[in-house]
């Protein structure tokens, strides 16, 4: 039998395997557990807006793909029924930004998930709180022991 660090590596796997959106990102995953992920961008030329800063909403996706991936690694399907961000800083370009998903709470289908968003010098970037709704009997993977 699978330990659940185990399932949620198989489902890190996979998920990654065919995420279009973060690997053309440039995202990376640091660390996978149950209801846990941190990934990682750097943030590049083409992620500036006007304002030479870095457009909110690659920060959103970062912290919104370290909530896919800590809220799937039980290996249920789930979906974002929503979510909050706030911005409080600006990225910059060749920032390495880092999103850090917890699980705050998991109660049958539903769950809530905080995840901060830092640059390399440890300073926040972004704050974002997710909600999670599990899809009932629908596996992430099928795995095989």
């Amino acid at each position: 039998m699978l330990s659940p660090q185990q399932i949620a590596e198989r489902v890190r796997d996979a998920m990654f395997a065919n995420d279009r959106a973060s690997k053309g990102l440039g995202m990376e995953i640091l660390a996978i557990s149950p209801g846990g992920a941190t990934l990682t961008m750097t943030v590049r030329e083409d992620m500036l807006n006007g304002l030479d800063i870095c457009h909110g909403g690659f920060i959103t996706t970062l912290a919104d793909s370290a909530f896919a991936f800590a809220c799937n690694a039980y290996n249920e399907m789930t979906v974002a029924s929503g979510f909050d961000v706030s911005i409080v800083a600006p990225g910059k370009l060749g920032d390495r930004l880092t999103a850090v998903a917890e699980e705050v709470q998991l109660s049958g289908r539903t769950g809530v998930y905080d995840i901060t968003v830092r640059n390399q010098r440890d300073e926040l970037v972004a704050l974002f709180r997710g909600r999670s709704y599990r899809l009932k009997g629908k596996p992430v993977v099928h795995i095989q022991e």
